[in-house]
C-alpha cells in the first residue's frame, strides 16, 4: 500500500526518499508560441505608420469572440485573426458575393485550419517565421494613398487622399485573400498553397504578387488626381 501511495505521489510530481520533499518544479514552456508553433517574440513591424495598428499580443488560441468593439478595436485584434476573417469572405468583390464555394462558409475553424496549412506551406519553403512573413507582405501590400471622390458644383472629381492606417491593413489582407482565391479557384492548387505563394510573393515585393499590383495601381491613380 505505501508502494503504491509513493508511485501515485511521484506521478504527482514528488521526489520519494526517506521523506518527502518538495515538488519537482519542471521547466515553464516558452508563453509567446502562438498556437505552440510559431514564436511572436521575434516578429517585428518595419513601417512606423503599421507599427500601432498590427497586433501581435499573444493567446494561444488567436480567437477575440468578437469582444473589440470599442472605436479602432482593430488595431487590438491580432493579425493572424484579422487574416483568418478575411479568409472567410474571399470571393466577396466589393459589396457582392462574387463566386459561391462550399468551403468558404465562414466557420472560424475551418478557415483557421486554411491559415495553419498556408503557414506550414511558408515554414518549409522560406524557414522564415510565418507570421514574420505575413507582417511583411501587409507592409508591401498596403497603399499609401487612394483615390476619393468629392463633389464641388454639381460636379464629381477624383482627389487623392491619406489612407489611415487600419485601412491600409484591410486593403492588403483583402488583396491578399482574393488574389489566393482567384489563384486556386477551378484549379488543382489548393486555397491554402494559393495563400502561401501570395505571401510570400508580396513579402518579396514580386510581380506575380496581385496584392503588389493592386498597391501600385491604388497609387498611380492618386498620383494622377493630386
Amino acid at each position: 500500500m505505501r508502494k503504491l501511495i509513493h508511485l501515485r505521489l511521484a506521478d504527482m510530481g514528488y521526489n520519494m526518499g526517506a521523506e518527502l520533499e518538495k515538488p519537482i518544479l519542471k521547466e515553464k514552456k516558452d508563453v509567446s508560441l502562438v498556437f505552440d508553433l510559431y514564436d511572436l517574440s521575434e516578429v517585428s513591424v518595419k513601417d512606423p505608420g503599421l507599427q500601432g495598428v498590427i497586433s501581435l499580443n499573444y493567446s494561444l488560441v488567436i480567437k477575440s469572440h468578437g469582444r473589440r468593439r470599442e472605436k479602432f478595436g482593430k488595431a487590438n485584434v491580432n493579425i493572424i485573426e484579422r487574416l483568418v476573417n478575411s479568409v472567410g469572405v474571399p470571393s466577396h468583390r466589393g459589396k457582392k458575393h462574387k463566386i459561391i464555394t462550399g468551403w468558404a462558409t465562414g466557420k472560424y475553424n475551418k478557415n483557421l485550419a486554411q491559415v495553419l496549412e498556408s503557414f506550414k506551406i511558408i515554414k518549409e519553403k522560406t524557414g522564415k517565421n510565418p507570421v514574420q512573413v505575413l507582417v511583411d507582405a501587409i507592409e508591401n501590400g498596403a497603399p499609401m494613398d487612394e483615390v476619393t471622390m468629392i463633389q464641388y458644383g454639381g460636379a464629381r472629381y477624383p482627389q487623392a487622399v491619406d489612407t489611415a492606417p487600419l485601412r491600409r491593413i484591410s486593403i492588403a489582407l483583402r488583396n491578399i485573400t482574393h488574389g489566393a482565391y482567384d489563384k486556386s479557384f477551378n484549379k488543382k492548387k489548393s486555397y491554402s498553397q494559393a495563400l502561401a505563394e501570395e505571401l510570400i510573393g508580396t513579402a518579396n515585393k514580386e510581380a506575380t504578387s496581385i496584392a503588389v499590383s493592386k498597391k501600385n495601381e491604388l497609387e498611380k491613380q492618386a498620383d494622377s488626381a493630386r
